[in-house]
């Protein structure tokens, strides 16, 4: 391992001379190793060579599991284990501290002879600039003595008592733990469990909230639903696409403030009320201050942002109002981009909810493209929105051409993390070519 192997390489010079940190990592007691995402290993310490019993160029560029492959005994579940912990801290970036495990390892030079070994391991995520898993550190420690020292006492009669018996008092204390500490891991699997189950249902409470598959086929439409990263895996985003009338459509976007199921409940109350709005009135800033009245009503409704825009085919324009949300974006046929930004009000609840709300009215010539989404889409941490909108204009610009279902995967490439670490935040997206 050189030292632009090594992560974060020389540090700039502090006191004395810089730091060497490949030959840290190199001195490290712990035995580590270094997963890519794919799980490919990329680099361990000398620790990791000498209690795995494998030097380090017969580790670096394999797959971990194509070396240390389950054993064929019955019941052996140590691979499967590692990868199950491995893949939560990809999707979740962060740390996951496995209870003591059972992972026998091949003996060298022998093929197929596995020696029993026990493990306690902590997988711990490195996070690159725009927050997804770029690096696994793979941290263990064995215990194989321990775990073989409380399986004598367990067969002595009278167990580890007495000096001179088959434990010390120390190690006694610490087999019991290790002991206790497979009883966590049994508990928590059976909470994972029951995680997968809460997950299914919300996730299928979530798909009846929203319009999904129900919607009829348009070929001139495409939308893209992207919950974050977190505990359930399902969010306060919505989407909507009506036709009011043979002429016109009624495209919505919306954005409950939180994750989860709550805030999913609010948002699907708020998709069904601004629905109901704009099919009664056609017009946006009347649906849009009906919505606002109505969010006083609904707990976890307030400052919600909001846009939406009926489009009239027949007169070739597109009526909009926003409710304190990132402006809608036209992709004109000759590429250029236009921000329909001159009918912003405050949020839901942030200022004068039975004020009348604005809105605007733009003219278009069929071929373009209206474009409307929530803020997961443009935001990220550390860097100011307008960063954002201008990715997403750039990527409006090259991609413009495209039908929708292909332009909403261009622009979700371009603007989202990429697979495996999922986004900063909710996304919903609607691309309706413009007829």
């Amino acid at each position: 391992m050189s030292e632009s192997d090594a992560p974060g390489g020389r540090a700039s010079p502090g006191i004395g001379n810089a730091i060497d940190f490949a030959e840290v990592f190199q001195a490290l007691p712990s035995p580590v190793l270094l997963l890519a995402p794919d799980l490919t290993m990329v680099c361990a310490n000398r620790a990791y060579s000498k209690v795995s019993g494998r030097p380090l160029e017969d580790l670096v560029g394999r797959s971990l599991f194509d070396v240390f492959p389950d054993s064929p005994a019955d019941g052996a579940t140590g691979a499967r284990t590692l990868r199950a912990s491995l893949e939560r801290v990809l999707a979740t970036g962060e740390r996951d501290t496995m209870a003591l495990q059972k992972y026998d390892l091949e003996i060298p030079g022998r093929p197929g002879v596995f020696e029993e070994r026990y493990w306690s391991p902590v997988n711990i995520p490195v996070l690159d600039g725009d927050g997804r898993v770029s690096l696994l550190v793979h941290r263990v420690e064995e215990v194989t003595a321990l775990v073989h020292a409380r399986q004598a006492a367990t067969k002595a009669p009278g167990g580890p008592t007495a000096p001179g018996g088959t434990l010390s008092h120390e190690d006694a204390m610490t087999a019991d733990l290790l002991t206790r500490s497979q009883e966590l891991q049994e508990l928590n699997e059976r909470l994972r469990e029951a995680h997968a189950r809460s997950h299914e249902v919300a996730v299928t409470l979530q798909r009846a909230m929203l319009p999904g598959t129900t919607l009829p086929p348009r070929s001139f439409a495409a939308v893209r639903y992207r919950p974050a990263a977190s505990f359930l895996n399902v969010c306060g985003d919505w989407y909507d696409l009506i036709d009011l009338d043979t002429d016109r459509l009624a495209a919505a976007v919306g954005d409950v403030v939180g994750h989860g199921l709550e805030a999913a409940g609010v948002m699907g109350q708020l998709r069904g009320a601004l629905s109901t709005a704009i099919r009664a009135t056609g017009r946006p800033a009347a649906a849009l201050t009906t919505l606002a009245q109505h969010a006083h009503t609904v707990e976890g409704a307030l400052a919600t942002t909001a846009v939406q825009a009926v489009i009239d085919r027949a007169g070739h324009t597109v009526t909009y109002s926003c409710a304190g949300h990132p402006p809608p974006l036209v992709a004109h046929a000759d590429g250029t981009v236009e921000a329909l930004d001159a009918a912003t009000d405050p949020p839901l609840g942030a200022g004068d909810d039975d004020a009348p709300r604005c809105q605007a009215t733009v003219e278009y010539a069929p071929g373009a493209t209206l474009v409307l989404y929530t803020d997961g889409l443009i935001e990220r941490r550390g860097e100011d929105i307008d960063q954002g909108l201008r990715r997403l204009g750039d990527s409006l610009r090259r991609h413009h051409a495209l039908d929708p279902e292909p332009l909403a995967d261009a622009v979700l490439a371009d603007l989202l993390p990429a697979a495996g670490s999922g986004p900063d935040d909710d996304t919903a997206l609607v691309v309706i070519r413009l007829q």
